[in-house]
């Protein structure tokens, strides 16, 4: 991290900052392009220490919630091992973690055979559907068969 805590950045844009305005008063009676340069310099100079403050404090923010992956190592655990846990000050073993992982994944097999089950009975009610829109389709070509022909009887007979 640092001295200032990474924030070197903004501590020399602050410090020029400052400096700026400090000198700002003594400058403006020597030239007009002087008061013009100090106008345009000193807002500047806050707004980039501002700037390079917020993003440090972004940058900090983000690898403070980020995992570390560099410094953990993984240590194995044996069996006479327990962990304590955080939220109720429990301790779990590693065979009791193991035995609940079990179980788990035994579970999880059950509900993907369901859900394969479910699929084919999707599957099977689909085809239904689709026979019974061709069963609807043939019905409505034989009344528009009927129809037509007795519509070409009409005209025969007349």
């Amino acid at each position: 991290m640092g001295y200032l805590g990474n924030h070197l950045a903004t501590v020399v844009t602050g410090i020029f900052a400052v400096i700026l305005t400090g000198l700002w008063p003594y400058f403006v009676d020597f030239a007009p392009i002087l008061h013009f340069v100090f106008i345009m310099a000193v807002p500047i100079t806050w707004f980039l220490t501002f700037t390079c403050w917020i993003s440090q404090k972004s940058t900090d923010y983000m690898h403070k919630h980020a995992p570390s992956h560099a410094h953990s190592e993984k240590k194995s655990l044996s069996n006479s091992q327990t962990i304590q846990t955080t939220t109720t000050g429990s301790q779990v073993s590693v065979s009791e973690i193991k035995q609940i992982q079990n179980e788990l994944s035994t579970e999880l097999n059950n509900l993907k055979e369901s859900v394969k089950l479910k699929d084919s009975e999707i599957e099977r009610l689909n085809q239904e559907i689709s026979n019974l829109q061709t069963l609807v389709q043939i019905e409505s070509l034989k009344t528009e068969l009927a129809n037509l022909k007795m519509l070409s009887s009409k005209r025969n007979s007349k």
